[in-house]
This record gives structure tokens, sequence and C-alpha cells, in this order.
């Protein structure tokens, strides 16, 4: 349910803005969302995990509030990563 290390390790690679960048709104955003499709296939065979499921929304809410912020501050740096990491908006 969780993120692997190297996959972590991926996502700052692939989303960072700088060479010492690991906690820009873009690389949160990837993990975040990388977290969300992992606990999504975790209750798609878990379908009694409540607990999960409320974990769940804190993140997408965490994970939308970094999108609306980051949607106010370079829009078009919003649209790249929405349409990298194939989200719906």
């Amino acid at each position: 349910m969780s993120i692997t290390v190297e996959r972590k390790t991926e996502l700052i690679e692939q989303f960072r803005t700088s060479e010492n960048d690991k906690g820009s709104v873009q690389v949160q955003v990837a993990i975040l969302t990388e977290r969300i499709r992992n606990i999504t296939e975790h209750l798609r065979a878990m379908k009694k995990d409540f607990a999960g499921r409320r974990g769940l929304l804190v993140l997408v809410g965490k994970r939308k509030r970094l999108l609306r912020y980051l949607h106010r501050k370079d829009r078009s740096e919003y649209l790249r990563l929405i349409e990298v990491l194939g989200l719906r908006r």
C-alpha cells in the first residue's frame, strides 16, 4: 500500500524543478498521486477497509489543495503536471 523508496526517488528525479529539489509542489503532487493509486487498488480488493478509505480521502484533499495552489501561482506548470500525471481537470 505504501510507495517504495525506489519509486519515490524516480518521481523526485522526474518532477523536480532544480538540482536539490525534493519538496516542491510538483514533487509532492506526484508522490501523492502514486500513493492514491496504490490505495485505490488496495480498496478495490478490500472493500470493507474503511480506515483506508478515510486515509484516501485525506490524501485526495491534500493533493487538491496543492493543485489549487499551483493553479494560482503557475497555470502553465499546473496544466503540464496534470497532463503528465493523467489527472482529470
